[in-house]
């Protein structure tokens, strides 16, 4: 984002009024913020004083976040809490929580085999701010179903911001590679699995907007050589902590699908591609047979 202006100094310098929507987006606009009109009324209200908005705005205008600066992201109709340098939940990235939904409450998912007792297991790895999980076990727990959310992330400012966004919704994070940290006692168990796991290929890192390539770990960005690298290592491990009919689900690219289908087929799951042109989003999902036999 280029420099511009600072606020007007009535703006700043009052403490009894903050400048108008028009004055914020027209800053923001000039660093080039294309929904300045949006973002400027997100700030005003998120501001308490006007010294406040003044740093936010200036945060905003030097390329930081929007959902940084703010300090959350709307995802799924939820504010889910997002510290600085942790990943911020894409907006696409709701059509993998409602492909969840559909699995877990369809026919043949898993939620069909569990007893009405015992909720349902599920584990977000890759958790990054947790919202995928939380998103999941929000989701459910309106439609009546009762959801054990485990989320496993290794980057620890990731597991920080996640065990805030975990804990409404009743789950537990914990920080590792993958599998690694998880209760041994999830093995067999977990009726829907979801990996948003890094897909970008190394080289094309460079690709991406300033706000991720920045402000963004890279460990939650690259994929790899062929930016499916992580996601091998997610369906690989994936039968042994799936229960009989329990489901992975995976969001990649369209680009990416076939490949990651493949590695979902021979790891022994029944693979399936759902694309949405609207969300601009591709997900595979992987189901374990309901018998070994």
């Amino acid at each position: 984002m280029s420099h511009s202006a600072p606020l007007p100094a009535s703006a700043s310098a009052s403490s009894s009024s903050l400048p108008s929507p028009a004055a914020v987006a027209d800053r923001l606009r000039a660093s080039g913020c294309v929904f300045a009109e949006d973002e400027a009324r997100l700030l005003l209200s998120a501001a308490r004083t006007p010294g406040e908005l003044a740093a936010m705005v200036d945060r905003r205008a030097a390329g930081l976040p929007l959902e940084h600066v703010l300090g959350w992201a709307e995802f799924c109709g939820l504010r889910i809490a997002v510290d600085p340098g942790v990943f911020v939940p894409r907006r696409r990235t709701e059509f993998l929580v409602r492909q969840a939904v559909s699995q877990a409450v369809s026919r043949s998912g898993p939620a069909r085999r569990v007893a009405p007792d015992r909720p349902l297991t599920v584990v977000d790895l890759c958790c990054g701010s947790g919202a995928v999980g939380a998103a999941l076990a929000t989701a459910l727990g309106r439609d009546g179903m009762p959801v054990d959310l485990h989320a496993a992330d290794v980057d620890p400012a990731a597991v920080r911001c996640a065990r805030r966004n975990v804990a409404a919704v009743g789950g537990r994070v914990y920080r590792g590679d993958l599998y690694g940290p998880l209760p041994a006692v999830l093995r067999g168990r977990v009726g829907v699995l979801l990996a948003n796991a890094p897909y970008v290929p190394t080289g094309e890192i460079g690709l991406l907007p300033a706000e991720a390539r920045v402000h963004e770990p890279r460990v939650a960005l690259d994929g790899g050589a062929d930016g499916l690298e992580v996601q091998r290592r997610v369906i690989a491990g994936a039968p042994a902590w799936l229960a009989p009919g329990g489901s992975l689900l995976v969001e990649t690219s369209g680009r990416q699908a076939p490949l990651t289908a493949e590695a979902v087929a021979r790891a022994g799951l029944v693979p399936r591609v759902a694309a949405s042109g609207e969300w601009d989003a591709t997900v595979v999902v992987g189901t374990r047979p309901a018998s070994r036999g």
